[in-house]
């Protein structure tokens, strides 16, 4: 999806307007901030018009669908507003006035996430041009209820005109699920979670040095070897080390991956799984060490941080064993995306390893970076045959990029640069202000203990991922941003909430908003009012100062 300008989206409503809505004006009227702000609505949608009066729920109240109804919408009224009557194309509801429509419309200027909500004394009126927009717009409908309300019988809604997109198409947050297991019921939580934000890409980290967490049948040993580590290193006491002494594992069966991956497809979002390749494989090697350059043995890593062990590029055993993984996991996983790692691996052990130089002079290669650049290379190769295509953090550009790759930049942004000037699609998520395992505040001792850095909330909230520097006709090449939550020190399902929310309303604002944003000191009122639905979401969230939002 390309990325719209304020004043293009602002014609382009215009034209909507005319052609396909019954908004009241061409130009739609903004009452004032502390009426809108009032509504906490999170992410703000792009255009909102208050109106006087309201919609009042009685229980003979229909939804009234003009085309087939998807059921994933269906799903989402029962169990979000208990409601009374679905009315399907050619029927009739019991009343002829006060009811909820769906309409479909098409309009080649809007995103397929695009909505018009009208909300009139008489009816409710939902426009989009597929079932996603239909999603989006009944979870800004859910927002305008009282946050503690699992049903719309006997409520009233605000009488108001919204108009809304999101200007990224990539909006995600990632969970590594190999430093520390969350068990599937937080995974689907986590996800629910998103889909109540608008976010539509969850980035699944599989695979590490220090776990191996999905299951492949082919490769058994991935999961009774892989997937356990004899014990986790003791906060940061790396020298002298300390570990715990406690055997850590856990890993999801492919019938989990697969009740999972549905039900984020019934929240119309996407999951990516990632799958480390060529470094961050010790896990995989302790189970088959005749894949690495030396042979091993090796142990499923207790610490953190990076190792010289990794797959031998050399190797064509390599290559079937990866090719053999991503079968398994091109079954599970529908998305476009596969992400298959690239980072951080050091190419110590190619150097000194007689396959990997020989390899280097049969490719006719001029070093182990572009021998890294070959891996990745032949990997892509391999899944673009089956019809997806590979993602990977910006070290895959070293040695040269592979041709249909897309890059994930994470070393700030010059990577993301100059992947989209070389017309490779880019999601920016550099480690300020996108990495979410950083502290959220300065007073680091009243803190959990955190890897290190400071993203505060209004940093997350006011990053834009399309760089200034990045020119006009290159925009079209970012794709969004996500965050990445790392779990080295992050063992718990509350930890996770805690680190991730609120920074990841800020997230969502910036992405699905943009440009149109209203600015942080608007967010914090909505902010303030979102906390009682968090609440209401049972979510560890950091909890603001008295008086107060914590930056």
């Amino acid at each position: 999806m390309n990325n719209t300008p304020k004043t293009t989206f602002v014609l382009m409503i215009i034209l909507v307007i005319i052609s396909t809505i019954s908004c009241k004006n061409d130009t739609p009227i903004i009452n004032p901030i502390s009426n809108i702000d009032s509504l906490g609505l999170i992410p703000q949608p792009q255009n909102i018009e208050l109106n006087e009066g309201g919609f009042v729920f009685k229980k003979e109240v229909s939804f009234v669908f003009n085309d087939e109804a998807d059921p994933r919408i269906l799903n989402y009224l029962k169990t979000n507003f208990s409601i009374n009557k679905v009315i399907l194309k050619g029927e009739k509801p019991r009343l002829k006035n006060h009811n909820v429509h769906f309409t479909k419309i098409t309009n080649d200027t809007l995103n397929k996430e695009a909505y018009f909500l009208d909300i009139t004394a008489d009816k409710i009126h939902i426009k989009a041009i597929s079932n996603e927009g239909f999603y989006r717009a009944l979870t800004t409908l859910k927002q305008l209820l009282p946050y503690n309300r699992t049903q719309l019988t006997l409520d009233t809604l605000p009488a108001i005109s919204i108009c809304d997109q999101p200007q990224f198409a990539w909006r995600g947050v990632h969970l590594d699920v190999c430093r520390h297991f969350f068990d599937k019921d937080f995974v689907l939580k986590y996800i629910d979670l998103m889909a109540k934000h608008k976010l539509n890409v969850f980035h699944w980290h599989l695979t590490e040095d220090q776990g191996w967490r999905i299951e492949i049948k082919k490769y058994p040993k991935l999961t009774t070897i892989s997937s356990i580590r004899k014990e986790t290193i003791v906060a940061k006491n790396f020298n002298p080390y300390v570990g715990d002494g406690i055997e850590y594992g856990g890993f999801y069966t492919q019938e989990e991956i697969k009740e999972v991956v549905a039900y984020a497809a019934d929240r119309f979002i996407t999951v990516v799984p990632e799958i480390e390749m060529p470094g961050h494989s010790v896990a995989a090697l302790a189970a088959y060490p005749e894949l690495s350059c030396t042979g091993g043995p090796f142990e499923v890593l207790t610490k953190w941080g990076v190792s010289e062990n990794i797959y031998c590029a050399g190797n064509d055993s390599v290559f079937v064993f990866l090719q053999n993984i991503i079968d398994e996991v091109l079954e599970l996983f529908p998305s476009k995306y596969i992400h298959i790692g690239g980072d951080e691996a050091p190419k110590s052990a190619w150097e000194k390893c007689d396959k990997c130089q020989a390899r280097i002079k049969a490719e006719g290669l001029e070093n182990e970076h572009e021998l890294q650049s070959y891996f990745i290379s032949r990997m892509e190769k391999y899944i673009n045959s089956k019809g997806r295509q590979i993602i990977g953090w910006d070290e895959i550009l070293e040695g040269g990029l592979a041709p249909n790759a897309s890059v994930m930049s994470w070393r700030g942004e010059s990577g993301g640069i100059d992947a989209a000037n070389q017309g490779h699609y880019v999601v920016m998520t550099p480690g300020s202000p996108c990495y979410f395992d950083h502290y959220q505040s300065k007073d680091v001792k009243n803190e959990p203990l955190a890897i290190g850095g400071y993203n505060s909330l209004k940093a997350v909230y006011e990053y834009n991922p399309i760089p200034k520097e990045l020119a006009v006709d290159k925009h079209k090449y970012i794709l969004g941003s996500q965050a990445n939550v790392w779990t080295e020190y992050i063992p718990t399902t509350k930890q996770v909430e805690y680190m991730t929310y609120p920074r990841l309303c800020a997230l969502t604002e910036a992405l699905w908003t943009g440009e149109n944003k209203p600015g942080f000191d608007d967010f914090k009122i909505r902010l303030k009012l979102h906390y009682k639905r968090l609440d209401n979401w049972n979510v560890n969230y950091r909890k603001p100062k008295i008086g107060s939002v914590n930056l």
